[in-house]
């Protein structure tokens, strides 16, 4: 259902690797409908013996068919037309990240009542086998850390700021010409889309139900290219992290702009490329690194949960299929935002006279935020506000909040006030 670029793609493999996917798994598959509203452009593919139709519903009331391929995207008519399928038994597989997100525990309950299966490998990280390894590579284990870069065109942006010393606006538009950004890149660069993926990991790694209302969200539209050039020179790069940490059994849970060691493997991901970082109670840390979208590598990630299915197909009669549901009867307490302690960078532009430390120092340390560095840069021409940056020791988000809502009423300081947390593996 929806055969547009991740459909397409689906069908491709399907159509034309049938002798491979029987080879590995013994099972033929057989595309046997695609249904999508506008059939007037040529995919590229042999359709012979696939019944074409404009007609979604009649796709997922067919009797002979076994499991229902999900890529149109969006919540409605997505989400009814799921749930039509889970009640008619039929296996679901979907990319859909936003649907799985906020709806989780009504999808998989369904599937869960009608025994049933609803696989989602490709709604995060595109062709990278996150999913599949939090669900049975690492399940042994306790999820106690998950660091993700979770969305290329925002990875892409930072990326050419940091390499090439780009502005925002300039690597906006270069990612737009480059098909990386969507024409309307708001999900993307509003930290939106990277917390629907956030949410799921999540709900993986503890089994439960994560709130997707309950994450704090932060995007990297206010990142300029000061705050890049300092970021370097303090030995960081500039990554929208999306952050699951365990702390004493609530998940502290957050998406926003952070300046990452350029030690840690995460710093060194480029591009439009993802990655995602996990610690196991047993494992210890590994890294699943690769495209996180694009045609094939999306449909790659929907075919593997095409054979996955395919076990549960060939049980005998009497006997039940591998529910791989995430518990719906379990939901994740979090954090709030203002409970968690951080490392703050902020910038600011002051006017450039004696005493203007002293009073934002005077604010900070008020609130008990102590200072680890301050860097105040000469401007090459003749204005009377200078660039200055603050580095902070460890301290809480509510203290941080209130500091800066003072400082930024300070009528010495012109824009905005930057504030950007560092990234700690602490607890």
């Amino acid at each position: 259902m929806g055969v547009g670029t991740v459909g397409t793609g689906v069908a491709r493999i399907l159509l034309q690797e049938r002798d491979l996917l029987a080879s590995r798994t013994a099972v033929r598959f057989n595309l046997a409908a695609a249904a999508d509203i506008d059939w007037s452009w040529d995919r590229g593919l042999d359709w012979q013996n696939v019944r074409l139709t404009d007609d979604p519903t009649s796709v997922t009331d067919d009797p002979g068919v076994d499991i229902i391929v999900e890529t149109i995207g969006g919540y409605e008519p997505a989400g009814s037309l799921i749930l039509r399928a889970l009640r008619n038994r039929k296996h679901v597989v979907t990319a859909n990240k936003a649907l799985i997100a906020t709806r989780a525990k009504e999808l998989f309950t369904a599937a869960k009542e009608h025994q049933v299966d609803l696989l989602f490998e490709a709604s995060v990280g595109g062709g990278i086998p996150i999913v599949k390894g939090l669900r049975e590579g690492l399940v042994a284990n306790r999820i106690t850390r998950l660091y993700g870069i979770l969305n290329g065109t925002s990875n892409y942006i930072l990326t050419k700021m940091h390499e090439e010393g780009l502005e925002f606006p300039d690597a906006l538009k270069q990612a737009q010409e480059k098909g990386f950004a969507e024409a309307d890149p708001t999900l993307d660069i509003s930290g939106v889309d990277a917390a629907h993926k956030l949410t799921i990991l999540a709900s993986l790694a503890t089994s439960s139900i994560v709130s997707f209302e309950s994450l704090y969200v932060e995007g990297i539209q206010g990142i300029t290219a000061l705050d890049i050039s300092f970021a370097k020179n303090f030995g960081y790069s500039i990554k929208l992290l999306a952050i699951c940490r365990c702390l004493d059994g609530k998940l502290d849970l957050r998406v926003h702009p952070t300046m990452v060691p350029n030690s840690h493997l995460l710093a060194s991901v480029r591009n439009e490329l993802n990655a995602v970082f996990v610690r196991g109670s047993y494992v210890g840390d590994t890294m699943f690194y690769g495209p996180g979208a694009g045609q094939l590598p999306t449909a790659s990630a929907i075919v593997s949960d095409l054979v996955d299915l395919s076990r549960d197909l060939r049980l005998m009669d009497g006997e039940h299929f591998c529910n791989r549901s995430i518990n719906t009867e379990a939901e994740a307490q979090t954090v709030p935002i203002e409970e968690i302690s951080n490392r703050f960078y902020i910038r600011m532009y002051t006017q450039d006279r004696p005493g203007i430390l002293s009073e934002v120092s005077g604010v900070l340390g008020r609130e008990k935020i102590s200072i680890s560095s301050v860097v105040q840069l000469e401007t090459q021409e003749q204005d009377e506000y200078v660039p200055v940056v603050i580095l902070t020791h460890s301290a809480p988000e509510a203290s941080m909040a209130r500091a800066l809502q003072r400082i930024r009423e300070f009528p010495f300081i012109r824009g905005e006030v930057a504030c950007i947390r560092l990234f700690s593996d602490t607890s």
